[in-house]
């Protein structure tokens, strides 16, 4: 029998027996435009239509499904995956104005839980308020989003006059622009590379030499990565972790919004050292200022043809656990942030099954000034120890906080006195984290221990990206490890089971009455043998060095 292939009036063609109005495939097909249908574009594309429509309805889901040739579950399971998409019915009208209030452990220690609750009790139909995870902002808590447009040290009288006035936009950050970097010497450096007076060897050795590692987090020397990748057969790849979300972490956010070409240069000397074909630059959606600062002055690097390789921008969407390289890498190309297993190692096989150089973005910052001073000036910059500069981000009971630069190893106690101003009025240190949520927490007691790679973790606690948080007398220890519990509930990407129910468990047992350590000895061990990734590895830190450290805040 003939089959009716007749269309119904207003129903376009659909994939696999799913029905979609014909305007959502000509929403589509106008943003896209001209972009390349590929599936690793998967994420922008959803960018694009939640940019424009506030949301993703099903008929537009469809409609970017068909355009890549994809089945609706594929393009489903990413959109609902990631905070940022907003997937809605057909018969459901797209969400208002939205006002995400962080409520991260810096924010909720400045008032987070309030700011909400008070901007709830007047939400109405023009807009919604919703909490969110931390924003990068910490230093200047709390904070608030209207929409892309971030307010900091945010009332409820701040936030409800944007909103009315409609102050919806992203701010463009006041950074040292093309013209002013080139002025003081910037990318003198880059043309000496790629005009024959360097060679990789020679900046490998030297970065070798300065022992600059990964400032991402695991501490990995930069130059041994660049010699591991650089042997790799070709087409060789970079990727650029600019998704720093560790709860108080925002020391990348800073050097882009101030000084962006100097990780810029440094970004392309490392694709020039690895001889690498591309670029992907994957930058927190809580930075959309910095992503248009990005879009300019990329663009007048390529009229100075300063570049040869192509830099692709993308943005995250909302997932913690892609701060993880792997899960960053799968994100990329189109997909849920799930992590890997490993091995093989992103080196080898990473983005696209390509050999790939990883780095963050202050690893990046400090290539030029590392290879033209030389690997001593940057190596003889530590403290008790401790090798280079580092950049700490320092929020909570601080009178000054802020991004610090300091030398690798200085101690707690030397860095509040020499670059915090000590306490804020009124408040006594109590604790602190040393390396943001999943670092751990230690007494002020152990306050002359070197914040460092491998300094720490005899206390059971770890340096990564430099996150510090300070707590004081006026904080309870357990309510500050169930704020980070919940985060690591939020956040999990759910593959693996001792992470997924392991940090839901450990929220509920820490909501109870009285702690029951053993089940939650047993539990944190169980998470950090089994689970396939950082994230349920370390979750159980903070618990840990409560119970050790901290008994008279759950006893």
């Amino acid at each position: 029998m003939k089959q009716n292939t007749e269309k119904r009036k207003g129903v376009a063609p659909h994939p696999k027996g799913l029905r979609a109005k014909r305007q959502a495939f000509y929403d589509v097909q106008t943003l896209l435009g001209d972009l390349p249908r590929q599936r690793d574009m998967l994420l922008e594309f959803l960018h694009l239509v939640q940019d424009e429509f506030h949301c993703l309805s099903e008929s537009h889901l469809v409609a970017v499904a068909h355009e890549l040739g994809l089945s609706f579950a594929e393009v489903y399971e990413v959109a609902t995956f990631y905070a940022h998409f907003d997937v809605i019915k057909d018969n459901q009208s797209a969400p208002p104005l939205t006002v995400r209030v962080c409520d991260s452990l810096t924010c909720e220690m400045s008032g987070a839980k309030k700011l909400l609750e008070s901007l709830a009790k007047n939400s109405s139909d023009k807009f919604r308020v919703v909490r969110a995870p931390c924003m990068g902002r910490c230093d200047r808590a709390p904070v608030a989003e209207v929409h892309r447009n971030h307010i900091t040290e945010a009332t409820a009288k701040s936030v409800s006059t944007a909103i009315s006035k409609g102050q919806t936009a992203p701010k463009i950050p006041d950074a040292r622009l093309f013209e002013a970097y080139e002025k003081d010497g910037g990318y003198a450096l880059l043309r000496d590379c790629l005009n024959g007076g360097r060679s990789p060897d020679e900046l490998i050795e030297t970065l070798e030499g300065s022992q600059l590692k990964g400032m991402g987090g695991a501490g990995f020397p930069a130059g041994t990565k660049w010699k591991i990748v650089r042997k790799e057969p070709g087409p060789r790849l970079v990727t650029v972790n600019a998704d720093e979300g560790e709860p108080g972490t925002f020391k990348d956010r800073f050097y882009l919004d101030s000084d962006p070409h100097r990780f810029l240069e440094g970004t392309l000397i490392a694709a020039w050292a690895v001889e690498a074909s591309d670029v992907y630059i994957y930058l927190r959606d809580e930075y959309p200022g910095i992503l248009e600062l990005l879009k300019q002055e990329i663009a007048k690097l390529e009229a100075a043809e300063l570049i040869t390789t192509r830099i692709h921008l993308r943005r995250g969407a909302g997932a913690y656990i892609c701060g993880e390289e792997s899960a960053m890498m799968e994100s990329i190309e189109g997909k849920r942030g799930l992590p890997r297993h490993r091995p093989p190692y992103v080196a080898t096989v990473g983005l696209f099954g390509r050999p790939t150089l990883n780095h963050n973005v202050e690893t990046l910052h400090w290539v030029r000034d590392v290879v033209e001073k030389g690997a001593d000036w940057f190596a003889d910059q530590g403290r008790n120890g401790g090798k280079g500069l580092r950049s700490y981000s320092v929020s909570g009971r601080v009178a000054e906080p802020g991004v610090k630069l300091a030398p690798a190893g200085i101690t707690m106690n030397e860095l509040l006195a020499e670059y915090c101003g000590g306490m804020a009025k009124g408040h006594k240190f109590k604790a602190y984290l040393p390396g943001g949520a999943s670092g751990g927490i230690l007494p002020a007691s152990l306050a002359d221990i070197p914040l460092d790679f491998g300094a720490l973790e005899e206390h059971g606690c770890f340096i990564g990206s430099a996150a510090v948080m300070v707590l004081s007398d006026k904080d309870n220890i357990r309510d500050a490890v169930l704020n980070l519990m919940h985060f690591f509930a939020d956040e999990s990407c759910g593959q693996c089971t001792p992470c997924r129910t392991g940090t839901e468990k450990a929220v509920k047992l820490l909501e109870g009455k009285k702690l029951d350590r053993p089940l939650m000895t047993e539990l944190c061990a169980t998470m950090a043998d089994a689970s396939i990734c950082g994230l349920g590895q370390a979750a159980g830190n903070p618990i840990l060095c409560m119970m050790k450290h901290f008994k008279e805040d759950f006893a």
